[in-house]
């Protein structure tokens, strides 16, 4: 039995979602005549509370329209060293913006609103890049899956309006954060100017993420998004899949949570385990302790019972609970972990 625990991305749809997608009313969306994308759209607008959203192929592409929409080429942005524009989106904030970040060092990913003042550059400095948005990332990737404190949001929002920043949420895991922290998708709409939501990865769908924000971010987003080449024809297949995970997999996200946190409970007891992150939500990064073997020894100790993880870099390894993950795996793997 192969037990993938490299992304939540490595889902694949489910009957339910296969049936919604192989019935769904397609059209071409690049003239948005595509009924289902339309629907999908529209339902995760008003999910948010905002007056309009857009259909992406990635959420890296929906990431780095926002970062357009809201800069200019020699802006700077501020973001947590950790934050996934960053570190993962292959340099596109330079790329495609013409724009630097500032870093800031929090903690597990998340920055507070002092960080995030003393990370504004003077606007009337010319020698230094001029700081115009503020990017957030709910939950955190590299820092274990953690959730921002919403409190702390909402005083990064005044610091944001009272220094004329914008302020964009990558919520590529924000519905793993909606329902570890019981929150609601408006508190959330009330707060950031633009927010995208990826749909591949806790709920389950083959691909897509959305951007959301006011009427005039989303049309100005639709030319960015073509320059990038993210325009699609028949989208409605895809979006079919998460109109489908919208109705079906949000509220089971809590089994992937409880899982991850066994799985962490089970590795803090065991002796060649350094040392394990705190788990809020369903990513698990730990710590071989390299006096018993090394971190590749171990992954190679896992692959050969087929069971598959990540490296995050610096001695650091990863563990991604999801929907493909059944109780069935997670009995075997609980069930192999003390004895390796």
């Amino acid at each position: 039995m192969k037990i993938n625990l490299i992304s939540d991305t490595v889902t694949k749809p489910t009957p339910g979602m296969l049936d919604a997608m192989m019935n769904a009313k397609v059209g071409d969306d690049v003239f948005k005549e595509d009924p289902s994308v339309n629907v999908l759209e529209e339902q995760v607008a008003e999910m948010f509370g905002m007056e309009s959203a857009l259909f992406f192929p990635s959420g890296t592409m929906t990431n780095q329209t926002a970062i357009k929409l809201h800069t200019q080429p020699g802006d700077q942005l501020i973001c947590d060293k950790y934050a996934h524009v960053y570190n993962y989106e292959g340099g596109g904030v330079s790329f495609n913006s013409g724009v630097s970040c500032r870093l800031v060092d929090g903690s597990r990913g998340m920055m507070t609103a002092e960080q995030v003042i003393a990370a504004i550059n003077p606007p009337d400095f010319y020698h230094s890049p001029l700081s115009t948005l503020v990017c957030i990332e709910n939950t955190t990737n590299k820092g274990g899956g953690a959730c921002w404190d919403f409190e702390e949001l909402k005083k990064i929002k005044t610091v944001c309006d009272d220094h004329h920043l914008a302020y964009h949420l990558d919520g590529a895991r924000l519905w793993n954060a909606l329902v570890a922290k019981q929150e609601e998708a408006q508190q959330y709409g009330k707060l950031f100017d633009t927010i995208s939501v990826c749909l591949s990865k806790g709920l389950g769908c083959p691909v897509g993420s959305v951007l959301v924000g006011s009427k005039e971010m989303v049309t100005k987003a639709i030319r960015v998004r073509k320059v990038l080449g993210g325009g699609m024809r028949q989208a409605g297949f895809l979006a079919a899949a998460a109109t489908y995970a919208l109705g079906h997999h949000i509220e089971r996200l809590s089994d992937d949570h409880r899982k991850a946190k066994e799985i962490g409970s089970l590795l803090s007891d065991v002796n060649y385990i350094k040392k394990v992150e705190p788990i809020e939500t369903n990513i698990v990064i730990f710590e071989i302790d390299e006096n018993y073997y090394s971190s590749e020894v171990f992954t190679t100790m896992l692959l050969q019972k087929d069971i598959h993880i990540i490296s995050m870099g610096q001695g650091k390894l990863r563990m991604v609970t999801h929907l493909d993950y059944t109780d069935a795996m997670h009995d075997c793997l609980l069930h192999i972990l003390p004895k390796l």
